[in-house]
């Protein structure tokens, strides 16, 4: 790719595309957004093909350019909060520090939480998902705080048995910042 080779560059699309597309949704929660800042870094590549580092792993490059991208997309609409800046640090640990593809890690961590228990699946996903404080649940479903808390500790036991130390900066990954005020606010119109 380096030397102008097309075929190389082609090959790179073909290999690479799906999975940076993916990596993208989980931090902007938008599909147009994840295919625009994947092509756009594509374009990057092409037009500094001569920069690129043979040393480096393409692998590597690849996801840290979305990553980079996607924060300097982000800076131009709007400042970054604390929680985010968390969210986006566990987004670029995860993809520096696993040599997991991150789809399978995520894949795993929805099959897990699937795995749990039904009314203590509901209680997780309404909090960590929805982002209802364990008084909202309680009142939507009508059971107390405490049976709450209890659902919400065994589905942490649970995922901690079986996801070991990824869990943490995964679920921050799939759910540390989806829920935006403006989604808790419909969500909590819909409940009532």
């Amino acid at each position: 790719m380096r030397l102008g080779n097309s075929k190389a560059y082609d090959f790179l699309m073909n290999s690479f595309y799906r999975k940076l597309c993916a990596y993208a949704y989980t931090l902007s929660h938008d599909h147009g957004a994840s295919e625009d800042i994947v092509q756009n870094v594509f374009v990057e590549i092409w037009s500094n093909k001569k920069n690129i580092n043979p040393l480096f792993s393409i692998k590597s490059y690849l996801y840290k350019s979305v990553y980079n991208e996607f924060i300097n997309q982000y800076r131009k609409n709007k400042p970054v909060f604390f929680l985010e800046k968390k969210y986006f640090e566990s987004v670029d640990l995860v993809v520096e520090n696993t040599e997991e593809n991150l789809e399978e890690l995520i894949q795993l961590v929805e099959k897990e939480i699937n795995k749990l228990p039904p009314k203590c699946r509901e209680i997780f996903l309404l909090n960590k998902k929805e982002g209802l404080t364990h008084l909202e649940i309680s009142e939507y479903l009508d059971i107390s705080t405490k049976t709450i808390e209890g659902h919400m500790t065994r589905a942490f036991k649970i995922l901690r048995k079986k996801l070991n130390f990824k869990m943490k900066t995964i679920l921050f990954l799939l759910f540390g910042c989806t829920c935006t005020k403006s989604t808790a606010n419909f969500t909590r119109a819909k409940l009532k």
